[in-house]
């Protein structure tokens, strides 16, 4: 009998989901690695955050994240691979055609990020996407390239 009332009760009355929030261990400064170390994990909910440590290890911190705050996805992206002002190859493909040229990157940017280069012979700004292997490949024309 007393198996049946508990399963009564827990049909009837409704049930706390309890959330989770992943938050800075300690002040994560701009630029930073993330490391499981940086964070903890505690009882709460926010609209956009982050559940899951896993999620965040690796990605780098855009702006510094206080102890204590949950972390939000604009704070943290892919580890940039492009520095402003480094000089970058950008290439332009279409069908069998590759156009290659030296920029200057006028941003930051990781892998699968857009960045704006400026084309040091023609000086004209391009925005690209930078992949894995630190090139930028333009998007649209191939007028940047001239």
């Amino acid at each position: 009998m007393g198996r049946g009332v508990f399963l009564l009760l827990l049909l009837v009355l409704p049930v706390q989901a309890v959330a989770e929030v992943v938050v800075a261990a300690r002040t994560i400064r701009a630029r930073t690695i993330i490391t499981a170390q940086d964070l903890a994990v505690q009882p709460g909910e926010m609209e956009g955050g982050f559940e899951n440590v896993a999620e965040l290890v690796g990605l780098e911190a855009r702006v510094t994240i206080y102890q204590g705050r949950p972390l939000r996805p604009a704070q943290v992206g892919p580890p940039a691979l492009i520095e402003r002002n480094q000089i970058v190859t950008l290439v332009y493909m279409r069908g069998a055609l590759t156009i290659t040229a030296e920029a200057r990157a006028l941003g930051r940017a990781g892998a699968g990020e857009t960045v704006r280069v400026m084309n040091t012979a023609s000086r004209a700004i391009v925005s690209g996407t930078v992949t894995q292997s630190g090139l930028v490949v333009a998007q649209g024309s191939a007028s940047g390239l001239k």
